[in-house]
């Protein structure tokens, strides 16, 4: 508990005199007020970040957090659990989704081992996957709590020990999740801390047919019937219906924003392990960038509760990191505004004609 404790009074609101300073320079740039929007938001918030106005995002990391779910076994996505294993090693050959959108945007990819079923062997000469390993899964939260309550903790702090790792040579995060079965977890975490109804929150995942969903919402009010999760105890919340991996993300953008790093949050799964960051750390939502919003209805709902704009919204649902990834550009380009485009006095442009 120390490292947990540690590492969350360590994290800070925004600079906001770093903020203001980029605000002022953002309002005298040679073009109407703020008439590039969300880019400049954007640019003002990475300076309250960071804390610096000569803003450096060229290292950039996603780190893919992965475990699987009991849950699995009761029927709740279309895919099997083999499935999260399979994906890993898909990750470590360069070749998902993510890999593609990464490169793109010049990031890393990283996997973090937090508990799949069999321990990935083989195939990594780069040294891209972590061990952070809790266990062999999550249990079956339909019948009892996924993990214990040191377990969820142990998870939280692998996210930051992570964090931490990576650091030296990481400007910004960006969140990943890999696990069959994990977005039953999410609508329970975002059920739960959100306060909203089950069926409200709950999506399709990985494309289940209309039985299927029907059977995953029971599944989900049976998980949280069952194990009772303290909305007002962010680790209860993780221990009783969540999962390691998002356990993980939860730590990766608390020791982030404790190094004063921002993180680009990804979708769904990410997003509840946002809002268990949150639940544990308030202040961390300063450090979060929504990256996209996902087809999940949930997803809405739980950047309401972070109070978070995503930055994209094309109908995405994969996971991975791969809206994070994609969001980089878009990073990209708040950040060349804010350096590259002159002011009106440094372009010799005449500013607002005085009434």
């Amino acid at each position: 508990m120390k490292k947990l404790l540690n590492t969350l009074s360590k994290i800070r609101p925004q600079d906001s005199a770093a903020r203001a300073r980029a605000r002022q320079r953002l309002e005298s740039l040679a073009m109407p007020k703020w008439a590039l929007g969300r880019l400049m938001d954007l640019a003002v918030d990475l300076a309250g970040m960071t804390g610096r106005e000569d803003m450096k995002f060229s290292r950039r990391t996603v780190v893919v957090m992965a475990g699987d779910h009991g849950v699995a076994d009761e029927g709740v996505s279309g895919y099997p659990s083999e499935v999260t294993l399979q994906m890993i090693n898909t990750f470590l050959r360069g070749k998902a989704g993510v890999n593609a959108l990464a490169e793109q945007a010049g990031a890393r990819v990283f996997v973090v081992d937090m508990g799949v079923k069999k321990v990935p062997k083989g195939f990594d000469p780069d040294g891209k996957i972590l061990d952070k390993r809790i266990g062999p899964g999550t249990s079956n939260i339909r019948k009892g709590p996924a993990m214990t309550r040191r377990e969820a903790q142990a998870s939280v702090e692998a996210g930051i020990e992570v964090a931490h790792r990576l650091s030296g040579k990481t400007d910004m995060f960006a969140t990943g999740d890999m696990g069959i079965g994990n977005t039953t977890a999410s609508s329970a975490i975002v059920s739960v801390l959100c306060d909203a109804p089950v069926s409200v929150v709950t999506g399709k995942g990985t494309g289940i047919d209309e039985e299927s969903f029907d059977n995953k919402i029971r599944v989900i009010e049976d998980a949280i019937r069952i194990n009772a999760p303290d909305g007002r105890d962010a680790l209860d919340v993780l221990s009783k219906v969540g999962g390691f991996e998002i356990g993980g993300i939860a730590g990766l953008i608390l020791g982030a924003a404790s190094l004063g790093r921002p993180v680009m949050v990804d979708g769904f799964i990410s997003t509840a392990g946002a809002l268990i960051a949150q639940a544990l750390c308030p202040v961390s939502t300063d450090y979060m960038i929504a990256a996209h919003r996902s087809v999940e209805q949930g997803h809405s709902v739980a950047l309401e509760r972070l109070g978070l704009e995503p930055l994209l919204d094309l109908g995405m649902r994969l996971g991975e990191g791969s809206g994070a990834a994609l969001a980089f550009n878009i990073l990209d380009g708040a950040v060349n505004v804010y350096k590259r485009v002159a002011t009106f006095e440094e372009a010799g442009v005449s500013g607002v004609t005085e009434k």
